[in-house]
Parts: structure tokens; C-alpha cells; sequence
């Protein structure tokens, strides 16, 4: 079903044994608020009207919950372990297992978003500029697309630590992060911990890999690809902000 070739970006390795914990670990996000934010930046900028969003890399769902109540959502993402739980949370919805490189659904949206720094994991410029485009290239003339984008090189804090952790009545969990950087690129590798109620504990870990990249570049590669982009400081998570591009009317591109 995926349409591409090339390796798997590190998503879709990262979540194979996280999914089932990924909501749980997400508990303190606030989709409602965040839901609420890009709906506003929707009307703010779009042109085109209509309600048809398209969300890539939607994870388990969570903003198309949120986001069904007044538009029609697809979805899509690499990780089928996500999207399993995304489809038994959001029965009805088109949900569509795709790499954001080259996907290509034969229809177009008011809006596509990227959240979560979702399209960090790509392996390198050409291959984010190869995501800006299959974005671009399923937006109504008018429609909009908002990204939140991993950090840039000197916002990422080489050898930092970090933990969260949560539990319910059944189980404890627990997740230790350190993000180390080597030239464009970042590394986060997690450990986890999880003890469940007369089972014992499990473990395991992921490695996240992230490419830095200029905010001033993301604006270019958005600009090649036919959006009028602009760069938000006000993001949903502290130190990214948000990238927003217009599509400009088919025809060619300066």
C-alpha cells in the first residue's frame, strides 16, 4: 500500500511497540486547545472555503477526533500499529496507510496539516522538499497547509534529558529521553519502562532521528513547491512554531 521505494522514515520504525502507549504518554496534550488554534489559522489564511482537511501523519487520530465535528478529515500515516488504533477511534473516516514523500490520494483539500514534527523524520532536504510538494500538490488553489516542523540547529540543546511519565489503574509508564545532534542532524533514543497490574515489567527502546533545517529554508523549499509560506512563532509545542502556506494558483512557479 505505501507508494514509495525508499526506506521508511523513522516514524513508522519508532511506533512499531509505542503505539499502544502513544495516547497514554500524550495524555497532558491538549488536542481540544490545539484543534481550536488551527481551525483559527484555517479561516485566517485559507481562500478556498470548503471543509475538506486532510491530516498526514495523524498518529492515532487524535486532531481528526476533534476536527470531524465540523469538517470532513482523512487521514493518513506510515505506522499500521497507529493506524490501527486511529481507525477504531474515528469509524467512518478515510484513513490511508501512505508515506507523506509521495502519497497521492487523486483529490484535493481546504487544508493539510503535519503536526507533531512529524516532518522532521525525513532523511534529508530533498526529501522534505519532497513532502512540501506532495502537500502543495493536494491543496485546492486557496487552501492552506500548516506544518509544525522539528527544530531548527540552534534551537536543538545537544545532550539534553528528559522524562515523562504517567499511569493508570493498570499500569505505569514511564519514558527517558537524550537528544544528541551530529552536523544537520539529530538523534533522541528513549527508553521506556512499563509495569502492569500482576504482570511484571517490560522494556524497550526507540531511537528518533531528526534533520535540522533553517526556518529561512523550510520558507524556500514551501516556496518552490507553489505555497506563500510564513512563519509563525506561536506553535503548539514551545520552540517550534508553525509554518503556514497559501496555495498559489496552478501555473508555474518562479
Amino acid at each position: 500500500m505505501v507508494e514509495t521505494s525508499a526506506r521508511p522514515v523513522g516514524k513508522e520504525r519508532m511506533f512499531h511497540e509505542l503505539a499502544k502507549y502513544y495516547d497514554l504518554l500524550a495524555s497532558g496534550k491538549d488536542y481540544g486547545a490545539e484543534t481550536r488554534r488551527l481551525e483559527e489559522l484555517a479561516r485566517a489564511h485559507g481562500r478556498s472555503m470548503g471543509r475538506d482537511w486532510l491530516d498526514v501523519a495523524c498518529g492515532t487520530g487524535r486532531h481528526l477526533e476533534h476536527l470531524r465535528r465540523s469538517r470532513e478529515v482523512v487521514g493518513l500515516d506510515l505506522s499500521p500499529q497507529m493506524l490501527a488504533i486511529a481507525r477504531r477511534r474515528l469509524p467512518g473516516v478515510r484513513l490511508y496507510r501512505r508515506d507523506m514523500r509521495s502519497f497521492d490520494l487523486a483529490r484535493k483539500f481546504d487544508v493539510v496539516t503535519c503536526l507533531y514534527s512529524a516532518i522532521g523524520h525525513v532523511g534529508s532536504e530533498r526529501e522534505l522538499a519532497a513532502v512540501y510538494e506532495s502537500l502543495a500538490r493536494h491543496l485546492k488553489p486557496g487552501g492552506v497547509a500548516i506544518v509544525e516542523p522539528w527544530f531548527t540547529p540552534g534551537a536543538f540543546h545537544d545532550g539534553s534529558a528528559h522524562v515523562v511519565s504517567t499511569q493508570t489503574r493498570e499500569l505505569a509508564i514511564a519514558r527517558v529521553a537524550y537528544s544528541r545532534r551530529s552536523g544537520s542532524r539529530s538523534t533522541v533514543r528513549y527508553r521506556y519502562l512499563v509495569a502492569r497490574s500482576g504482570r511484571g515489567f517490560e522494556q524497550f527502546e526507540d531511537t528518533s532521528p531528526g534533520l535540522l533545517v533553517r526556518t529561512s529554508r523550510h520558507l524556500e523549499l514551501m516556496r518552490r513547491a507553489g505555497l506563500s509560506p510564513r512563519y509563525l512563532e506561536r506553535g503548539l509545542s514551545v520552540g517550534r512554531g508553525l509554518l503556514v502556506g497559501v496555495r498559489r494558483p496552478v501555473g508555474p512557479v518562479p
